[in-house]
């Protein structure tokens, strides 16, 4: 089941993740559309909908969020984040700054783990390491630059299976199978 797209949504969880990474001098433009695609990937994984509803699509530099631009430009213009640009190592990086508390009364408790996980494992990752971490995706890996990644390739692993996991997946089409006798 998918989550329909809601821009105010959208925005205060970018609000959110800018806010929660003031301190980060790695959350650039890059890790920022790498924390939302991580974030709505293990909701989606773990809750059955991503928590934006959200977009990604496929970039060079990894799956980002076809409504990151329009929502950045918005919580610029509503004075919600001001831009800046910070020297990281020997180059300019684009940042937001949060001008506001981001409004999370919207979220869930779940939801709001999975974000806080989500910046906790990426926490050590600059641009270059997120954009790798997210070049061994499926979803990227099975798309052409400018498409749309499929939600559902969540689902697609770049991992190997564990014995629990394969374990698992047997009990679960035994059970299927079960519950289905016509198949």
């Amino acid at each position: 089941m998918s989550r329909k797209y809601d821009g105010r949504r959208f925005k205060e969880l970018v609000l959110y993740l800018v806010a929660k990474g003031e301190d980060d001098p790695t959350l650039g433009a890059v890790k920022l559309n790498k924390l939302l695609y991580y974030a709505d990937r293990r909701a989606y994984l773990e809750l059955g909908r991503s928590i934006s509803g959200a977009r990604y699509i496929h970039l060079d530099e990894g799956p980002a969020p076809a409504a990151l631009v329009p929502a950045r430009r918005e919580l610029i213009d509503e004075g919600g984040v001001e831009p800046e640009v910070r020297w990281y190592v020997s180059h300019p990086q684009e940042r937001l700054k949060a001008k506001r508390d981001p409004d999370i009364s919207m979220f869930t408790g779940a939801e709001m783990r999975i974000v806080d996980e989500v910046i906790r494992d990426l926490r050590d990752m600059n641009a270059v390491d997120v954009s790798r971490l997210s070049h061994r995706e499926w979803g990227w890996r099975l798309t052409s630059p400018g498409e749309d990644i499929p939600e559902r390739t969540a689902w697609l692993s770049p991992e190997p299976l564990t014995v629990a996991q394969v374990e698992a997946g047997r009990q679960l089409w035994s059970e299927w199978l079960v519950a289905r006798p016509e198949v």
